[in-house]
């Protein structure tokens, strides 16, 4: 690198574990809403980069589908995130790598600033990511002239990669004003721990069937539009449907293999899309991906209820059914025809009382576009 130049970053996405926790299932390759892992991470590591390599053992044939090169350790027997960060080094066309592990959906959109910056102006060798309790080491940004170095230390036996980093000057990157971009899915239960990431408000619609969601939708709908608000629905069908019909040539043309047909004129746009493999219920995040944000200022979903947003739960006790609110804590308000008892506290509306549950969801877009903001 010359004195004039500025450094050049690839990234490598490190997908070459063994998963052990994950039950040996290759992560990155793991459906996380609606794609696989290592795709949320390449979403947001590939603007950060000048080029971007994925470090995969197995399946190597399913990472390349992603088109980007896919490189193995050169060291045999899964040797750890060090093997991985050597291969980077090896097949890396810049001056430093920046590594990211494939089961961290939520990688910080500043990674590379941060990290080059704080390395220039210190003066360090590498670039360590902090949570501001400790080292995050497989969010690193290292010098390809560490090749040599790192090759040794590996043929000597050693693997741990804090050993590695203490021989060299270290620069200790801050992020904990998002600790979360740090969050990585392990274990199986951890797919569905994670709250589910949207541009815009979202508030879901929660109540069991028959208490009326689609009705207080409809009657919610002119409020909010009264109020300026610009509203997507998505409703979640626990039965089969087809918005098209035999004999029309969207349907013949979808029936003849067309995986997605989009019908299109001056009133009305739509798309109709088979879905890749089969599976027991759609995701969320596919959903929200069909969604125009620009045109939006609040997402409504009615349904998804196991997934981790904030709802309103609608409540009729005179059916019998238990209070959604007291099991999950991402309920943030009741609106219910009766008393009820809650086991926290929350704002309770009355579920015949529109207007008053419009202006409830008009302060919560509110609230939430001042935390975007």
């Amino acid at each position: 690198m010359s004195a004039a130049s500025y450094p050049t970053v690839s990234g490598v996405i490190l997908a070459g574990g063994l998963a052990r926790r994950m039950g040996g299932e290759d992560k990155g390759l793991v459906n996380f809403q609606g794609q696989p892992l290592v795709k949320h991470v390449i979403n947001r590591l590939l603007p950060q980069v000048d080029q971007l390599i994925i470090n995969a053992n197995r399946n190597i044939d399913r990472y390349q589908q992603f088109g980007y090169r896919v490189i193995s350790d050169t060291l045999a027997d899964f040797q750890g995130p060090l093997a991985g960060m050597l291969s980077g080094m090896q097949n890396a066309h810049s001056d430093y790598i920046l590594t990211a592990p494939c089961d961290g959906p939520l990688l910080s959109q500043k990674l590379r600033q941060r990290m080059l910056e704080s390395l220039l102006q210190s003066g360090k060798t590498i670039a360590v990511a902090t949570d501001g309790q400790r080292l995050q080491p497989v969010y690193c940004l290292m010098p390809c002239h560490l090749q040599a170095d790192l090759s040794a230390f590996l043929k000597s036996g050693e693997r741990k990669i804090d050993l590695f980093f203490a021989q060299y000057p270290l620069a200790k990157v801050d992020f904990s004003d998002e600790t979360s971009c740090f969050v990585n899915l392990n274990h199986p239960e951890d797919l569905a721990a994670l709250p589910v990431n949207c541009n815009l408000p979202m508030l879901g619609i929660s109540a069991f069937s028959g208490t009326g969601k689609t009705t207080l939708l409809t009657q919610l709908l002119p409020h909010l539009r009264q109020r300026g608000l610009r509203v997507a629905v998505i409703k979640h069908a626990h039965h089969r449907f087809d918005i098209d019909k035999p004999g029309k040539d969207s349907y013949e043309i979808r029936e003849a293999g067309a995986s997605q047909v989009i019908v299109a004129s001056k009133n009305l746009l739509a798309l109709m899309q088979t879905p890749l493999a089969a599976r027991d219920e759609p995701q969320l995040a596919e959903c929200l991906a069909r969604l125009d944000y620009d045109a939006l200022d609040l997402v409504l979903v009615e349904g998804f209820k196991q997934a981790n947003f904030a709802k309103l739960e609608l409540h009729r006790p005179s059916l019998g059914k238990p209070l959604l609110a007291n099991e999950d804590q991402h309920i943030i308000a009741l609106a219910t025809d009766a008393a009820v008892s809650l086991n926290r506290d929350l704002p309770v509306l009355d579920l015949n009382d529109v207007g008053k549950i419009a202006e409830f969801i008009e302060e919560f877009c509110q609230q939430a576009q001042s935390a975007y903001a």
